[in-house]
């Protein structure tokens, strides 16, 4: 690495260290294969310790890029590979079997979709037959309250007709009530059947992504197989030893970093291999998949890498601007987020205007049967929003925090639980190791607990999206494989990097 390279390096990562530090040769010998990084450590600050470890492990990256460079180049002998090969027609099997499943899973709810669509038009027509004898009685009950008990018994021929009729008002009455109960009832499992309906749906877009993946890496391992024709065995045997030796150093200097580095406003965004590690030990104590941890982390920041393009100024109103520094009038909700972000950020000790959040996402919304109808929204040139509907008005905030992006309400519920977790006396959402660990509470809290209630968790975690459901289950998926076997699809490695 030339000295301009390790100048610009140092700037990237968002630290300063002395100028003589950046400047100075570095034998990576010594200082990273040989393990000197853990005198300088113990003998220099976590500024300067971070920054040679930085550089340690993009020289690491490297050694590992070559190695697999030199994978792919060896030739082999196709006989001694006999049990690689195995290994990789066993993968092929096994990915066509989980895609014949998935077709018949896919299957399964079409059938599982139509039957509801079924019953919820039936329900749908009891409703309306509900509302019709209910509106009958009430005019009923209605004609018969406007009469006194004067004109009913001197109507009445008898004393009995009387009291015949005040029964009859009674009876009325009551089979009123039982209507109304039995009426609200079948609005509620309306409402239970059509959000049902809605999650299958979901999971079956979830599940064609998945096939679509699923196949790719399949035709992945297919080409892996016919390139191990071309490899010795020794080479072979001989190269992924010197990888696993890069690999551990590499991961060491990672479980270091994770030890200084907190994601704070002069730091950059963690690597995937820290993330990573960060994510087994989080959510393995707490109780969820730390694939489906990192696989949220990565849809809400890209890991860490966008944790917002909008900045709040306006103490009042919540608004401020994008990061290009054109204003906006709304971001973060006035009253149930703002008090607590400007808490958050005093008790940080960061500075607002230059603390980034999430922003709103523009949109205008209407209230129609009970539900919203959205329509898009337009921002002027002074940040005011313009709804492009009469009727329409300005829907959602933005203003969520950190690489976990919790709104302030959210964060405030759940802090008690992360300094229970971390054992420190402030949860900070910007803080790496913190928002990991409040994400896992709140995906466990949500029942993502268990690999059958992940969708429904990671669907509520947005807000309540099938769409996002069904990315976060695909990045799950990503990771998952490379953590079972060490490498990524050329598909998975653009979605997740």
């Amino acid at each position: 690495m030339n000295q301009l390279s390790k100048l610009f390096f140092g700037l990237v990562m968002g630290t300063f260290v002395p100028f003589a530090f950046i400047m100075s040769e570095i034998d990576y010998d010594l200082m990273c294969e040989k393990e000197g990084w853990r005198n300088y450590c113990n003998q220099n600050s976590e500024l300067e310790c971070q920054s040679l470890l930085n550089q340690c492990q993009t020289y690491f990256e490297e050694k590992r890029g070559e190695i697999d460079a030199d994978l792919t180049k060896t030739n082999a002998e196709k006989n001694t590979l006999k049990n690689q090969i195995n290994s990789l027609s066993q993968r092929i099997k096994d990915l066509d079997y989980q895609i014949y499943q998935s077709n018949l899973a896919i299957k399964s709810l079409d059938f599982q979709a139509k039957d509801t669509e079924k019953s919820i038009s039936e329900t749908e027509v009891e409703i309306e037959n509900q509302k019709k004898k209910i509106a009958l009685i009430i005019r009923e009950v209605n004609e018969q309250n406007q009469k006194s008990l004067i004109e009913i018994l001197i109507t009445s021929k008898t004393i009995s007709d009387f009291f015949d009729n005040l029964v009859y008002l009674e009876t009325l009455n009551l089979k009123n009530k039982e209507l109304l109960t039995h009426f609200q009832t079948l609005e509620a499992n309306l409402k239970d059947k059509k959000i049902i309906l809605e999650e299958e749906k979901g999971e079956k877009e979830s599940l064609l992504s998945l096939q679509a993946i699923q196949k790719e890496a399949s035709a992945s391992a297919k080409s892996e197989k016919d390139s191990l024709y071309n490899l010795t065995e020794a080479q072979y045997q001989q190269q992924l030893k010197e990888k696993e030796v890069v690999e551990a150093k590499s991961a060491e200097i990672a479980k270091k970093l994770i030890q200084i580095v907190g994601l704070a406003e002069d730091q950059v965004a963690p690597t995937f291999g820290e993330a990573l590690a960060l994510a087994k030990t989080v959510a393995g104590s707490i109780g969820i998949r730390p694939s489906f941890l990192l696989a949220i982390i990565s849809q809400e920041s890209a890991i860490g890498r966008n944790v917002g393009q909008c900045y709040i100024t306006n103490t009042q109103t919540g608004g401020g601007v994008y990061n290009n520094g054109k204003s906006l009038s709304r971001i973060i909700h006035p009253t149930r987020d703002l008090p607590i972000f400007l808490e958050i950020i005093k008790e940080s000790g960061r500075v607002m205007e230059k603390t980034p959040v999430s922003c709103w996402i523009a949109q205008c919304a209407t209230s129609y049967r009970g539900s919203y109808l959205y329509s898009s929204a337009s921002v002027r040139d002074d940040g005011s929003i313009v709804c492009s509907k009469s009727g329409y008005v300005p829907f959602g905030f933005g203003g969520a925090m950190g690489p976990a992006q919790f709104i302030p309400s959210t964060w405030k519920l759940y802090e008690n639980k992360v300094m229970a977790y971390t054992g420190k006396s402030y949860a900070d959402p910007w803080n790496l190791t913190d928002s990991f660990a409040a994400s896992a509470i709140y995906l466990k809290a949500l029942g993502g607990g268990s690999t059958s209630g992940e969708y429904s968790a990671a669907s509520r975690y947005y807000g309540g999206s099938s769409s996002y459901a069904s990315q976060v289950k695909t990045r799950a998926w990503c990771i998952q494989e490379y953590i079972d076997k060490g490498q990524m699809t050329t598909a998975c490695e653009n979605l997740i990097f």
